[in-house]
């Protein structure tokens, strides 16, 4: 359990954490207690204030916006980075969210019903130059939602929405891969669907482990969490990494038991059917995926179940599988269970210290992020901290990123805000200054309770 002592004094010191900083900044705050106001519609202060940040040194700027940056897509989710190259890690990728039905019922589309829907933003955080890198209605693309980059070098999405019975209709459930994402200009894009041996499901999110195997979930009210082992785990394109292999679900017989990974039948394209056919089991809207290395190599997944407000642990390396936090978790504003101030889970984000972000799948203005603690890296947090809080009117926070080469710079989505002008924004992790006193007094306290934090 969290040790009470250290939530008490970490309240007592005005604001302050008792915890010792590390590499990144992001971590070393109070619980963020100010109320979500929510903003008028259209009001400048969308651009310069759209969140409640834990503290007042910190900034946040746009960096890129629907109106101003003349980007025809909506929605802006999910957010990676390119993790190799040349330039590694000055740009950032997101798909665009909608369905054609979404964007009809905005009154754009010009009234058809096809081929209005995704598409995919590429940003320079160098030069902030925006581009579309896949047009709208590319591949008549639905529901954009999941952003990771590939270790060859290859940017992968696909789609949230997934009806088995209406592939001979309407494509969907379908992975897909921008093979020359950074030099693309959008004019000649390489598009190309993956699903030669990824069965179909509702796709967010997406990650790699250290052996290159593949994990995706399907975003269902009993949907399931995959992994895909290619034939060839170290190739350097995305045409033979994805030519054959064995996509398997995860099948457990109970909270901290050990679990298998069930190989499914490869000829299967559904892969809720084929999941549901091995018995592997369900989760009520799994979402995102993040996985966190330890000191010693280990590696520990991280999924969000949004309809049941908790967040899991997958340990890769003992096949264990835990509950990671809850509404029973401890809130560290208050020393008590969290309760229903926290709900339906969406994104993960990892800061430099390792540390595992959850933003909530809400609007204004009970849509937080909240960072987690988990002292002892054993995937089950012992307390939670809201983090920030959304004011933008109709909007929900998404896609949160901390930058790979920048600790104290971190990147999130304000989507779909009633002003219909999406946007990205960058947060700065400033030090707050406090007397040499105070910290002599925190550290002593800090170092008699024993809670300096460990790093992975």
């Amino acid at each position: 359990m969290y040790n009470k002592l250290a939530l008490a004094i970490s309240l007592a010191l005005s604001g302050q954490a008792a915890f010792a900083a590390g590499n990144t900044l992001f971590d070393d705050v109070a619980p963020n207690t100010a109320a979500n106001v929510p903003i008028p519609v259209g009001s400048p202060l969308e651009a310069t204030n759209p969140l409640i940040l834990p503290s007042a040194t910190w900034t946040q700027t746009t960096i890129a916006e629907r109106d101003a940056n003349g980007v025809a897509g909506h929605f802006w989710d999910m957010i990676d980075t390119n993790r190799t190259g040349v330039d590694a890690n000055r740009y950032l990728f997101m798909p665009f969210e909608p369905s054609n039905s979404d964007i009809v019922a905005m009154g754009e589309c010009g009234g058809g019903t096809s081929n209005c829907a995704s598409g995919a933003l590429r940003i320079d955080t160098w030069t902030g130059e925006t581009t579309t890198i896949v047009a709208i209605g590319t591949e008549n693309w639905q529901r954009g939602d999941a952003s990771r980059w590939a270790p060859w070098g290859g940017w992968i999405t696909g789609e949230e929405n997934w009806s088995p019975g209406s592939t001979a209709t309407t494509p969907t459930g379908r992975l897909f891969e921008v093979t020359n994402p950074v030099t693309t200009d959008g004019s000649d894009v390489d598009f190309v669907q993956r699903n030669n041996v990824i069965p179909r499901v509702s796709h967010e999110g997406l990650a790699f482990d250290a052996d290159s195997a593949f994990y995706f979930v399907d975003e269902n009210s009993s949907g399931s969490i995959y992994k895909f082992v290619s034939a060839n785990p170290l190739a350097d394109n995305g045409d033979d990494y994805f030519n054959a292999g064995t996509t398997y679900a995860l099948k457990m017989s109970g909270i901290g038991d050990a679990f298998d990974w069930v190989a499914l039948d490869p000829f299967n394209l559904d892969g809720r059917g084929a999941a549901d056919a091995v018995g592997a089991d369900g989760f009520n809207r799994p979402e995102d995926l993040e996985i966190k290395t330890l000191g010693d190599g280990s590696q520990l997944l991280f999924f969000a179940a949004t309809g049941t407000h908790d967040v899991w642990t997958i340990n890769l390396g003992t096949n264990e599988v835990y509950q990671f936090v809850s509404q029973a978790t401890i809130d560290l504003a208050t020393g008590l269970a969290v309760g229903s101030a926290f709900r339906s889970p969406d994104n993960l984000a990892i800061d430099a210290d390792g540390n595992i972000y959850i933003i909530e799948d809400q609007e204004t203005p009970n849509a937080d992020i909240w960072l987690t603690i988990d002292e002892n890296n054993d995937g089950i947090a012992e307390g939670i901290q809201r983090w920030a809080g959304m004011q933008v009117t109709g909007a929900e926070p998404t896609g949160l990123f901390f930058d790979l080469a920048n600790p104290n710079v971190a990147y999130v989505n304000i989507q779909h805000p009633d002003s219909l002008n999406d946007r990205t924004v960058r947060i700065e992790a400033s030090p707050v200054p406090v007397p040499a006193a105070v910290w002599l007094f925190g550290s002593a306290l800090a170092g008699f309770a024993g809670i300096r934090r460990r790093k992975a």
